[in-house]
């Protein structure tokens, strides 16, 4: 008999749960149907539908006005990998994703490891280094166009300071695709400071001590303990700077337009300069569709194969 009651009473204790979580599972019913169908009709209007009109767009030739007609099919993607400006955007793409991965993703993990902890005066180095992220895009490139103007910019004034001839980095085609990835570190590093310091302070202290208490040294323990702490944080920093580069416009735009001679092109301005600015609808459509390809295949491989377990 006991067993029988202790049988019920488990049976009951396992049936609970279960059809707790079927009233849970019902009760969210009135929530998707409220909340989903405006939702899903914005993204279908926002997102979906221009996506697919740039596809359709992409095999005509078309100025933008009245119906496209002319239907050209494949050939506006030739033409874009014919370009040669395309090809330097790609390459500046590439540029821009390395020294993004090498450089700014670096300095801003020994910056956050630096002003993590709370000491004094961490909070403000917190604020001067975010401080640029803040700043739109816009704004900062036309700050450091005149920072970098050899006539009355900030670079031309320390020139004539110590009596040298002013620099036009960003009319040097050789010199203003540097110029720019020297801004693009300054104005990106401190959001993926920030992503490091929210991780650095999730880390167990107690940890960090069991290592100096073993008689580690600080590169031990960055490399050993903190560093594979961090991997998540790391990796979603990659994500969000190799993507965030392979869209990069509002910034080159005031600071050089893309010139001189498309030296500074990326792909999203080779699509304003090549299809908006010229009235090439279709084959701005093209270089759209392109640079989706681009990033939902790389989104998408990334996460798949680094970001699979986070």
């Amino acid at each position: 008999m006991l067993m029988s009651v202790n049988g019920a009473a488990s049976g009951g204790a396992q049936a609970l749960p279960r059809r707790r979580k079927r009233s849970l599972s019902h009760s969210k019913w009135p929530v998707l149907i409220l909340f989903l169908p405006p939702a899903l009709l914005l993204f279908t209007v926002l997102v979906i539908l221009p996506m697919g009109e740039a596809g359709w767009y992409s095999f005509y030739n078309w100025n933008g006005y009245g119906t496209p007609t002319q239907w050209i099919g494949l050939k506006n993607y030739q033409l874009i990998f014919r370009n040669g400006a395309f090809t330097q955007a790609l390459i500046n793409n590439g540029l821009i994703v390395l020294v993004s991965v090498l450089v700014q993703i670096p300095l801003a993990l020994w910056l956050a490891s630096m002003v993590a902890s709370r000491i004094k005066g961490a909070l403000f180095f917190r604020l001067i280094f975010f401080l640029p992220y803040v700043l739109a895009d816009v704004a900062a490139g036309m700050i450091w166009r005149f920072v970098y103007d050899g006539d009355f910019g900030l670079v031309g004034g320390i020139a004539h300071f110590f009596g040298a001839d002013p620099p036009f980095w960003l009319a040097d085609r050789d010199v203003a695709m540097y110029a720019i990835l020297g801004v693009v570190v300054w104005k990106y590093f401190g959001f993926h400071m920030m992503l490091f310091i929210a991780g650095l302070q999730a880390i167990d202290k107690s940890v960090l001590e069991a290592a100096d208490i073993d008689g580690a040294t600080g590169f031990q323990k960055f490399r050993l303990v903190t560093l594979p702490l961090l991997g998540s944080t790391v990796r979603l920093s990659v994500f969000f700077g190799v993507v965030g580069s392979l869209q990069l416009f509002d910034m080159i735009m005031p600071l050089t337009g893309g010139g001189p001679s498309n030296s500074t092109q990326t792909m999203v301005t080779f699509l304003y300069n090549f299809g908006v600015t010229r009235m090439q609808i279709g084959f701005g459509s093209a270089v759209g569709v392109v640079l989706f390809v681009f990033c939902v295949t790389l989104a998408f491989s990334y996460k798949r194969v680094f970001m699979r377990h986070d």
